[in-house]
């Protein structure tokens, strides 16, 4: 299960080509005068691409509402940039020599003054200054004031079945301002559609996994069932837990003590405590300790309904994570930090959050979109955030997707973002084979077709069938190659798009496969009305990301909880050794499947059960292959992993 920010703006979007972001490890948007119109500096990428000339309905209404933000770039964005690459790089004299939240702010923020130019300049056109935060200045008022502000005129425009309201040109600043916009985001409203619920929703429906399991991979074998590639096959198994995932990438003697791992999402479970606290119990991780697991939480929330962001449907994901962080780090302390909704700018806020306050060194985050529903200016907005925490010693790590090329999800081949930035680690997908005794057998590129089993039980009904999903990755259309995958990633697939390359997810990998995932806890809201404690199986690289930010955490404590910051640098220059599983989608030389018994109705047995076969490595277009690849990076940790991290 991977969360996906922005539900309706994924289901009403139509796929679009990006302007590229310039730069391989640019700063945002840089700005650029208007030719014609002297005395203002585009903001460029605040026009969406899908408002075109054939989508233009026309003006927007003068006296309907805008809430917009204006992101500020601070004293030296170019050399927040510079800073970051270099506290980053492990050639680089500057490595490792990272600054305070408030060293931060001070040396790159903004100032005191920009801020003040900034309000000024949005009120004399008649906006009003709702919020002002260290990063940026919101403000609400109607289309003509906005339309005086920033320079452009806002029509509606047809996208997808729906209509949204957009820039019909560059938006711009005063260049009076002395640069000091980053960006603006809101003068678009799609997909918007707010809701003043201050109050969440219970937990969701139950869901729970139907026999029979394997204890471990292959324990279990379907004798009865039809044969797959030519062999039996064996039942999924019930989850793996953090004993097994332990042992499967390396983690030794290493527990994550002294470390701070962050976790992103949006809402909050109302029982994330007493789930972690029944779970860790139940399979034998070390017990919480009194304030090891924290929330930042925000006052209100909003876009809780169903059709909107599905409040409930993100609690699962904030248990998965906090869950899979204890289960391979159990001594790390963790802090989730909770969006006030599945919005681009909710979202933000509680990155800010984790670097303005220097909340963790590792931040999990198991959500994304598709690129062609990423604008330049939230593009923009998102790298000031993972740019601050590099200059800090902060490393993000985002799950690449589910979807595999994004084709049959969107019907265009495309990665996803924010795990497309050049700022932070794109965890891909794996299928896990964990042996007798905890033993790590191989794992494929995560890719998984379906077929049912036949009326008569003889064979499985147009095996392998049709796919269901599997890891993200590929080769992003709008941002450059960085400078840390040249050399690694293979030039057909960073020339993809262009000659010049471009940025290739995800980097490194773990666990995904749903039918090899990790067993997880949560109260569930029952047929009957109750809410209980129930346990089931689940996947996702929402399962990887998490993975490996724990990973990191003993990585961390191995080099003695000095901080790795943004990890990519030092990820790929690690390429081609020991510390990596090479992962392919044919470890043993034929085809692998495994057989699933599920309930119809999610639950028990009164609806009835389906059998089916999912297969193994088989991930749309994409393929795991030795060497760098666009499913699983540079592999997955190996036992020599965290120990390379080691201070000599």
């Amino acid at each position: 299960m991977r969360s996906n920010r922005a539900r309706a703006r994924a289901m009403a979007g139509i796929a679009a080509t990006l302007p590229m972001l310039a730069g391989a490890l640019a700063f945002g948007i840089p700005a650029a005068h208007a030719a014609d119109d002297p005395g203002r500096d585009l903001l460029a990428g605040t026009k969406p691409a899908w408002a075109t000339t054939k989508a233009d309905k026309g003006a927007a209404p003068d006296s309907s509402a805008v809430t917009a933000r204006v992101y500020l770039a601070g004293r030296d964005a170019t050399g927040l940039a510079a800073y970051a690459k270099a506290v980053s790089d492990p050639h680089s004299a500057s490595y490792g020599k990272y600054l305070s939240a408030d060293q931060a702010q001070a040396r790159f923020g903004a100032t005191a003054a920009q801020i003040a130019a900034v309000k000024e300049w949005l009120t004399s056109a008649g906006l009003k200054v709702t919020g002002v935060a260290q990063h940026y200045v919101s403000v609400t008022g109607d289309v003509a004031a906005a339309e005086k502000a920033f320079g452009t005129r806002l029509h509606t425009y047809s996208k997808g079945t729906k209509t949204y309201r957009a820039p019909a040109r560059t938006a711009s600043a005063p260049d009076s301002l002395g640069g000091a916009v980053l960006t603006v985001t809101g003068l678009d409203n799609a997909p918007h559609r707010a809701s003043h619920d201050d109050q969440l929703p219970g937990p969701s429906t139950v869901f729970k996994n139907a026999g029979p399991f394997s204890s471990y991979y292959g324990s279990n074998v379907a004798t009865t069932l039809p044969d797959a590639y030519g062999t039996k096959i064996p039942y999924v198994v019930q989850g793996y837990t953090g004993k097994q995932l332990r042992a499967a990438y390396g983690a030794g003697s290493h527990t994550g003590k002294g470390v701070r791992v962050a976790i992103t999402d949006a809402y909050a479970s109302p029982t994330i405590a007493y789930d972690a606290g029944s779970y860790a119990k139940k399979h034998g991780d070390a017990a919480w300790k009194t304030g090891q697991l924290s929330q930042v939480l925000p006052k209100q929330y909003t876009h809780t309904g169903a059709d909107d962001c599905d409040a409930a449907g993100w609690y699962g994901e904030e248990t998965l994570d906090v869950e899979a962080v204890h289960a391979v780090a159990p001594d790390a302390n963790v802090t989730y930090v909770g969006g006030a909704s599945c919005q681009d700018d909710d979202l933000i806020d509680a990155l800010s959050k984790v670097v303005d306050n220097h909340l963790a060194d590792i931040v999990s985050n198991s959500w994304g979109d598709i690129e062609a529903h990423q604008t330049p200016d939230l593009a923009a907005a998102y790298d000031q955030v993972f740019q601050f925490g590099a200059a800090e010693g902060i490393g993000f790590y985002f799950s690449s997707g589910d979807n595999g090329d994004e084709v049959a999800h969107t019907g265009t081949k495309q990665v996803d973002t924010p795990a497309n930035s050049a700022w932070v680690t794109a965890v891909g997908g794996t299928s896990l084979a964990v042996g007798k005794g905890d033993s790590y057998l191989w794992e494929t590129g995560w890719g998984t077709q379906k077929a049912l089993l036949s009326d008569d039980g003889k064979s499985w009904t147009g095996f392998p069938g049709a796919y269901t999903s599997g890891a993200g990755g590929g080769t992003s259309k709008t941002v450059a190659e960085p400078y840390y995958q040249k050399g690694v990633v293979p030039s057909s697939l960073a020339q993809a798009n262009s000659a010049s390359g471009n940025r290739v997810v995800p980097d490194i990998a773990a666990i995904a496969d749903p039918n090899t995932g990790f067993l997880v806890g949560q109260t569930q809201t029952f047929p009957d009305g109750s809410q209980q404690y129930s346990e089931y199986r689940i996947g996702g690289t929402s399962l990887a990301a998490p993975v490996i930010a724990a990973v990191q955490a003993l990585a961390q404590e191995a080099r003695g909880g000095k901080a790795i910051g943004f990890a990519n640098p030092s990820i790929y220059a690690k390429y081609g050794s020991k510390a990596y599983h090479d992962v392919t989608d044919a470890p043993t030389g034929s085809g692998l499947a495994v057989a699933r018994v599920d309930f119809v109705n999610g639950y028990d047995a009164s609806g009835g059960l389906t059998t089916s076969v999912r297969t193994l490595g088989t991930d749309s277009s994409l393929k795991a292959v030795k060497g760098y690849d666009d499913v699983t990076g540079v592999g997955t940790p190996a036992r020599g992993y965290v120990e390379s991290y080691r201070r000599r």
